[in-house]
């Protein structure tokens, strides 16, 4: 294990009392709750393909992608879909159903964070952008190799606020004040026209985008990013009128997707958005948003940064 007790690249976060959650927006950000988290230390950046590329060399390490699934895990499967693959988002090339969300997200074999835009892609140019095609087990072995942890729910969502308790954004209320864009998001008609007004189709080199209050870059848009946290809805969150202290979330038999209600893979919460969120689809790159993410599955807009807690 390459223990980094320098905390060189990362943010003090001092912790403190905060507004969890939305009433305003999505059903799963409600309700609003008051919640405590102690400080800590967090990466100032999302781990990128060079960083996880020192790990794999290190260690020889495979992600679930680079792995052929066991079909006894998934007795449903048809044969293509059990070689190592991943998620890649695909624009159509026309109007869609945007109710199915299969008309833009592709499985493609040979996709993993090596070749994150397809087989036939590489990261030779990509070192200093998110590493993508992380499944939650991959996060998790990069955080024990170097010596950290992954943030909880509330810990994340803290950091992400950068002191601006009950700010719409990680950088105030106006999505881009002054005309100016603040997260790499989607700008045009979702999923078939991004005008890349932000100068940006696919990831951003990391820190392309300004700081929070916390000197934390890109904890909105760019990739979701995982958190150590089970899913659960909030309302299911004990005593959501008074202030829950370093909450940890679900435990794992307690983890519930309302929308997947019998969906047999756990569920991780994912936090932050990515350039794929658009106004007119996905408003999701904000701190309060959360999605809940299958632990096994791997996708082209997902990342994820560590922390160190105090002890």
């Amino acid at each position: 294990m390459n223990v980094d007790l320098s905390h060189s690249g990362m943010a003090w976060i001092p912790g403190g009392t905060f507004m969890m959650g939305s009433d305003n927006h999505y059903a799963e950000e409600a309700p609003a709750h008051r919640v405590r988290v102690d400080g800590f230390w967090m990466d100032v950046f999302t781990v990128t393909n060079g960083d996880f590329r020192r790990f794999v060399t290190e260690t020889g390490y495979l992600t679930l992608a680079e792995r052929p699934a066991n079909p006894d895990d998934y007795p449903d499967a048809r044969p293509e879909m059990l070689v190592p693959s991943s998620t890649m988002f695909k624009r159509p090339a026309g109007p869609v159903d945007m109710s199915n969300h299969y008309n833009w997200w592709v499985y493609v074999p040979g996709t993993s964070w090596r070749h994150p835009r397809g087989p036939a892609s590489s990261i030779s140019k990509l070192m200093d952008h998110p590493v993508v095609h992380i499944a939650y087990e991959d996060a998790e072995a990069y955080a024990q190799w170097v010596g950290k942890e992954m943030p909880t729910e509330a810990e994340w969502e803290f950091a992400a606020r950068g002191g601006l308790d009950g700010a719409e954004f990680v950088w105030g209320d106006e999505l881009t004040p002054g005309g100016k864009h603040m997260a790499n998001t989607f700008q045009g008609e979702f999923p078939t026209r991004n005008t890349r007004e932000d100068g940006f189709e696919y990831t951003a080199p990391v820190g392309s985008f300004p700081a929070n209050g916390y000197g934390l870059h890109d904890m909105a848009g760019n990739v979701w990013q995982w958190t150590a946290d089970w899913y659960q809805e909030h309302p299911k969150i004990d005593s959501p009128c008074c202030t829950a202290s370093n909450p940890r979330g679900a435990t794992h038999d307690e983890m519930f997707d309302p929308l997947q209600p019998h969906a047999h893979i756990p569920r991780k919460v994912t936090k932050g958005g990515s350039h794929l969120c658009a106004p007119s689809y996905c408003r999701r790159y904000r701190p309060a948003a959360r999605m809940a993410q299958p632990i096994d599955t791997s996708i082209s807009h997902l990342g994820f940064r560590c922390i160190v807690r105090c002890k």
